[in-house]
């Protein structure tokens, strides 16, 4: 690849050498995702897995095993170690408005 500049030095901005940005140059990315990652719903005592009633939760929402019965929060059967197992879930950052 070749760059073209005037020789004859008429053009006094173009006929100097190229030269590279002075410093580190930081890019930013615009987008935002509110996906923290894939989980799994999973009792902390027994380890079956657990379903969802509803759509949407907060980690300190009760729920409870159907197969010990033991309640927690949801933040205590929720594990996001790899690899995710049966009863995956999306684990989302809702941002909600102060009052």
């Amino acid at each position: 690849m070749s760059f073209h500049r005037g020789i004859d030095g008429s053009d006094p901005i173009s006929s100097g050498p190229i030269r590279g940005l002075a410093g580190e140059q930081e890019v930013r990315r615009t987008t935002r995702s509110s996906l923290l990652g894939a989980g799994t719903l999973a009792c902390p005592l027994c380890d079956a897995p657990v379903a969802l009633a509803t759509a949407r939760v907060s980690p300190a929402d009760p729920l409870g095993c159907p197969y010990c019965n033991h309640t927690a929060s949801v933040r205590d059967f929720l594990s996001l170690a790899a690899p995710s197992r049966p009863a995956r879930v999306a684990v989302r950052v809702v941002h909600r408005a102060l009052r």
